[in-house]
């Protein structure tokens, strides 16, 4: 567990130095930025030691997995944020442990978040996953709705009992316009941001980034990064 506790404090230090650099290089402040640690594939104990590092926000992508970790893991100060494709049938599950849904991309889910989290009674942050490989009206290769259908999937948040609206998410695209262009993408999404805080002025959440692209993220201007294989390795069975 000392070796283990090790690597992730030195992958963790490296990742933040990351930050730092980019913040700096943007003429931003580092705590503009949160460090989302994604711990998919990962087990409960990488968790216990992500937080006794001081990492607060982590992040999972199926809820079969997320669950038991976050019930193993209630004791600790941490904000659960869930970031992949969601079922409806999944919904009431996550809701129990997600402090946000960051992947919210049709109307369908907002409803099935709302009676879950007034049934639960809590409040689910949701960021609408915004898609730039979509077509309107259509979703993305990885989920997501269409930049035109975020206005309508926002008022349908903010109305929804149970949800507050925070924001926007993206990945960057492997196809279309901006396929191989993560600044590029990032900085649409930044103008998308831009569109919604003028009538949902709390609204103001961006996450964008990961491993790879996370400078090119927080250059653009994203308030969150998601960061996995950068700050916990390979993940089992990628190697």
């Amino acid at each position: 567990m000392t070796d283990r506790k090790d690597e992730i404090a030195a992958n963790l230090a490296r990742v933040e130095n990351r930050i730092a650099a980019a913040c700096a290089a943007a003429g931003r402040g580092r705590d503009e930025v949160t460090l989302i640690v994604v711990t998919k594939t990962y087990p409960a104990d990488d968790v216990r030691i992500l937080s006794g590092l001081g990492v607060r926000h982590v992040a999972e992508n199926r809820d079969q997995d997320a669950a038991p970790k976050a019930a193993e893991c209630a004791d600790l100060p941490l904000t659960w944020h869930f970031v992949g494709q969601l079922q409806t049938n999944k919904v009431r599950s996550v809701v129990g442990y997600a402090d946000f849904v960051q992947s919210v991309d049709r109307s369908r889910l907002v409803t099935s978040l709302s009676k879950e989290a007034v049934r639960a009674g809590r409040e689910i942050g949701c960021l609408i996953q915004v898609a730039f490989d979509a077509d309107d009206g259509g979703r993305g290769e990885r989920g997501g709705v269409a930049p035109g259908g975020v206005a309508e999937l926002a008022e349908l948040i903010a109305r929804s009992e149970g949800l507050r609206l925070g924001g926007l998410m993206t990945v960057a695209p492997l196809t279309g316009e901006y396929a191989g262009r993560e600044r590029a993408a990032f900085e649409r999404l930044m103008d998308v941001s831009a569109d919604l805080r003028r009538t949902h002025p709390a609204a103001n959440m961006v996450s964008a980034g990961m491993s790879a692209d996370l400078e090119q993220a927080v250059a653009a201007g994203a308030t969150h990064v998601r960061v996995g294989s950068a700050v916990l390795g390979v993940r089992p069975g990628l190697r």
